[in-house]
């Protein structure tokens, strides 16, 4: 079956600053405390999510992530002010564009599609 799919990616240069898996791992480390649990989680190798978690906070004016190294209670990972403000309006503007695209001429595109690509 057809189906639309808005992937929203936002650029700082030729970087992606934030996109659907960034927006997802804040949400994992907001849930999990730590770096390394969220991308167990989510089924990623620790060094994705901290290359991932190091682009957001480079191109961002300010951190989206905060890390406590060490051992014991304080130790881990929390998303900053700016980490919760940044995820939110992210979720906030894909809702937006999902709900504006789901119109008539994204249900006339759908209806154009097959249900699944014809053998070469």
């Amino acid at each position: 079956m057809a189906h639309l799919k808005i992937k929203l990616q936002l650029y700082c240069g030729e970087e992606i600053a934030m996109g659907p898996g960034k927006a997802d791992l804040l949400e994992a480390i907001a849930s999990e405390g730590s770096i390394s649990a969220a991308a167990r989680s989510m089924g990623m190798s620790y060094r994705r999510a901290w290359l991932l978690v190091d682009t957001m906070n480079r191109c961002f004016r300010e951190a989206l992530v905060e890390t406590r190294p060490g051992g014991g209670e304080r130790a881990g990972a929390c998303l900053t002010p700016a980490g919760h403000a940044a995820l939110s309006a992210y979720r906030a503007l894909t809702a937006q564009l999902i709900e504006r695209a789901e119109g008539d001429a994204c249900r006339d595109l759908e209806n154009a599609l097959r249900a699944a690509p014809q053998e070469s």
